[in-house]
């Protein structure tokens, strides 16, 4: 690999890295998407990647590499075009995660960070994929794939290899690659943040259990019902209640949780959000 990005794409990578930077009130704060974005290039934060995050930044490339290396998210060699993480923490290894690592590290015949020789498929043994409620899980490129079996992990794999789509149980309705999943995690939105359900019924039971009963949060102090601080007297302080609502990210009670959004489209970004007065609820 050459050690500098051709003029083409040197030129792309500083027009979003430029767009990236002006987010942050100090440039040096970007250093995290920028590293997805020489990531979303390369497959893999390579020397030239570090490179233009240094200069960039005006920092050395000792201080991009120091976080390049910190971070499991930031590959420092070459990485399959799907990353399939298996997780093995306590409640998935009970549920059987242990067994789907053995089983799937054994049929692709590499171990923990390695890639299959066509260059599908990087494995690894996740510490938690943070999904309890769906043990045992196994993630691609970051997507989720719940309640997995060691047949159903492997018939997963396998589909990846051949080349097929494959569908995660939530989220997006078809996995996109490592790099264009780097992309987006650079801050470049691919369109599919609202494809699927975001939470299933395992995520949402023990809210629908509290509304049933009635329990609340306990409030701290000087807080109202509906979530506003209050200034001693009563009179709201400080949160925007209307704007978390308009938003979808209400207080839990009678109006929606942000899990329980209904996909939007594009029609609906171009009107603004629908809110019911009677109930608060964004449609």
């Amino acid at each position: 690999m050459s050690e500098t990005f051709l003029p083409e794409t040197d030129a792309r990578l500083r027009v979003e890295a430029a767009e990236v930077i002006a987010r942050y009130p100090d440039p040096r704060s970007a250093l995290l998407p920028l590293l997805h974005l020489v990531q979303s290039e390369d497959g893999y934060v390579a020397p030239r990647g570090v490179a233009l995050c240094a200069e960039l930044l005006d920092l050395s490339r000792a201080e991009v590499s120091a976080v390049a290396t910190f971070y499991g998210q930031y590959k420092r060699h070459p990485n399959g075009e799907y990353t399939v993480g298996v997780c093995t923490n306590a409640l998935c290894a009970v549920m059987g995660g242990d067994i789907i690592w053995d089983k799937v590290s054994e049929h692709l015949g590499i171990g923990h960070d390695e890639t299959t020789a066509d260059g599908r498929i990087t494995l690894e043994q996740v510490e938690c994929n943070a999904a309890c409620d769906y043990a045992p899980v196994v993630m691609v490129n970051w997507e989720f794939f719940d309640n997995q079996t060691p047949t159903t992990t492997i018939d997963l794999v396998d589909q990846i290899t051949a080349g097929r789509p494959v569908h995660p149980t939530r989220g997006a309705a078809t996995v996109a690659t490592f790099k264009e999943i780097a992309h987006v995690l650079a801050g470049f939105e691919d369109g599919r943040a609202d494809e699927g359900v975001g939470a299933g019924e395992a995520s949402l039971l023990g809210l629908r259990i509290a509304r049933e009963n009635g329990w609340t949060a306990p409030r701290a102090e000087g807080e109202r019902g509906d979530g506003a601080r209050t200034d001693g007297d009563g009179a709201a302080s400080g949160a925007d209640v209307a704007g978390a609502t308009a938003a979808g990210t209400a207080p839990v009670g009678d109006l929606q949780s942000s899990a329980e959004r209904k996909p939007t489209t594009a029609s609906d970004v171009s009107a603004g959000p629908v809110v019911d007065e009677k109930k608060g609820n964004v449609e």
